[in-house]
């Protein structure tokens, strides 16, 4: 069925790089799940009424929550396709991830309203028809969610959608709540016992539950997160199969939404190559990964002394010292440069974000375990973070 969906909606959908065909696979999985959260919700109302279970009428309205939710993704998408402009020269992809951020608190409100009527419930009860009319509606209900969270997953994966994503796994969480009804009302059938109410605070709180998961998913990425590292071995390992291309570092990768990206790496060229040769490689290669990626790149050669083989000695002791302090650690840059009374080590240190060691002590203990090789060596250190 996805298949079929993506071949009579989605033109040209193996192109996922295309932010034009993106967006349909975005349009193809919102409307789909607006169509039929809606249809879910207008059948578990009609049962909730007709067996007067609050738990039902709870899980009626998580539909009515998704088929929000997938209207938010709607406009988000269509927002995130507006053109740069001057105001917002970067685009206006994060706005997907703002859409969430809404979506997330609409669920959350949602959840909140209906514990309350549960609890309300709970101190006064009502009574509960078992009705085959509802079970088959709610049974109907969990097939139909299972399918939605397998489409929107593989969807989500196709091109990369954290909106996409979250629906499949909202999809998934409602096949357990709506699972959790359907022991309610055989609980009821079988045994006589109403736990109407206490099934539906539990669905209220998973639904809550759901709404700050989504809030968290929204919100990372605008904060800033570190690229997906496939990712970044796929960029690096491009460049450093460049003839001339040393070795890369200090990789940067900034997200305005899935499709609009904008990187920045150091990469190390030999020392002795032309300096127009080099730089009409550095410019070969960024023309090359903003054809193939759709982003902006902007690379910052390094010229490197790969052909003086005490320099290349020195290095390799100070990086096993290094990692011998935290293996965590590496370096980068690294230059020997003789002066009158001693010999100056020039290198980058990229540290770890949650180190027991302040980067004075990083240089400080470097510094004396180098020094202990030769006491000529000086070290100049400059700590990097791993943005990547």
């Amino acid at each position: 069925m996805t298949k079929l969906l993506v071949r009579l909606f989605v033109k040209d959908s193996e192109n996922v790089k295309d932010p034009a065909v993106r967006i349909r696979y975005g349009y193809l999985g919102s409307v789909t799940g607006i169509v039929l959260n809606v249809l879910l919700f207008a059948g578990k109302l009609a049962a909730g009424i007709i067996s007067g279970a609050i738990s039902v009428t709870a899980d009626a309205f998580n539909n009515l929550s998704d088929a929000g939710s997938s209207i938010m993704s709607l406009v988000g998408f269509k927002m995130a396709a507006q053109p740069a402009d001057e105001e917002h020269p970067f685009g206006h992809g994060r706005m997907e991830y703002v859409s969430g951020l809404v979506i997330s608190f609409l669920i959350m409100l949602m959840g909140f309203e209906l514990a309350q009527s549960s609890i309300e419930k709970i101190f006064r009860p009502q009574e509960m028809k078992f009705s085959w009319l509802t079970l088959t509606v709610l049974l109907v209900s969990v097939a139909v969610k299972l399918w939605m969270g397998l489409f929107n997953r593989n969807l989500g994966k196709r091109i990369n959608s954290t909106s996409m994503k979250a629906a499949a796994a909202d999809s998934i969480s409602d096949c357990i709540s709506t699972s959790a009804v359907i022991t309610a009302l055989l609980v009821l059938y079988f045994f006589d016992v109403n736990i109407d109410s206490y099934i539906g605070l539990a669905v209220a709180l998973f639904i809550f539950y759901n709404g700050i998961n989504t809030f968290r998913d929204s919100l990372t990425p605008l904060l800033g997160t570190k690229p997906d590292k496939e990712f970044v071995l796929e960029i690096t390992g491009r460049v450093e199969s460049y003839e001339g291309i040393v070795g890369t570092h200090d990789m940067i990768v900034h997200d305005y939404g899935v499709g609009n990206l904008i990187i920045s790496m150091h990469a190390e060229v030999p020392m002795e190559m032309d300096f127009n040769s080099a730089h009409e490689l550095i410019d070969r290669i960024e023309d090359d990964l903003k054809k193939q990626y759709k982003c902006l790149v902007t690379i910052h050669m390094d010229p490197v002394a790969v052909n003086d083989e005490k320099a290349m000695a020195v290095k390799a002791q100070v990086a096993e010292i290094v990692r011998q302090i935290d293996s965590r650690m590496s370096i980068h840059d690294f230059r020997m440069t003789d002066g009158k009374d001693r010999d100056n080590l020039i290198f980058d240190v990229v540290v770890p974000f949650k180190l027991d060691m302040t980067d004075a002590e990083v240089r400080e203990t470097i510094g004396k375990r180098v020094s202990e090789i030769d006491k000529a060596y000086y070290c100049v250190i400059n700590i990097d973070k791993d943005y990547a």
